[in-house]
């Protein structure tokens, strides 16, 4: 039980955390251009990334070298979301760009879900969650609206 408490909690700080970051870094790309604000962002994560590492004694660096070649670009995802982020925030607002956002993350989740790529564990696709996506495009297009 603790455990999904907990799960629940850190979920939601980090949706909070989404949801302070990314009307700042469309402020920032304003100021200085959406490939400045991406570098300045990006650095600045790797910058605590680094310090945590090094809080927490390395965890498991040494294993990077097993990782799948792919594994080195998931940083260029992170380009691409911020990039959209500074674009789109400026033109639609924080709550459309981020409903758009949501729904894009959730229908990754059920592809990856329904065909367990990249090793997950599978979980068919049923009707409730097609309804759940098509009552999420709804909002989302309220939302823009």
């Amino acid at each position: 039980m603790i455990e999904t408490i907990l799960g629940v909690f850190l979920g939601l700080l980090g949706g909070v955390a989404v949801g302070i970051q990314s009307p700042l870094s469309g402020v920032i790309s304003e100021r200085v251009g959406g490939t400045s604000s991406s570098f300045i962002i990006h650095v600045s994560g790797a910058i605590v990334s680094g310090v945590l590492l090094l809080v927490r004694g390395g965890e498991k660096i040494q294993n990077w070298r097993s990782l799948p070649w792919y594994m080195f670009g998931l940083g260029s995802l992170g380009v691409v979301l911020y990039l959209t982020l500074s674009y789109t925030i400026p033109k639609l607002g924080a709550t459309s760009a981020l409903s758009l956002i949501v729904v894009g993350q959730l229908f990754m989740g059920l592809l990856l879900d329904t065909f367990g790529w990249f090793g997950l564990a599978t979980r068919p696709i049923d009707f409730t969650r097609i309804l759940a996506m098509g009552l999420l495009l709804c909002g989302s297009y309220l939302m823009i609206k």
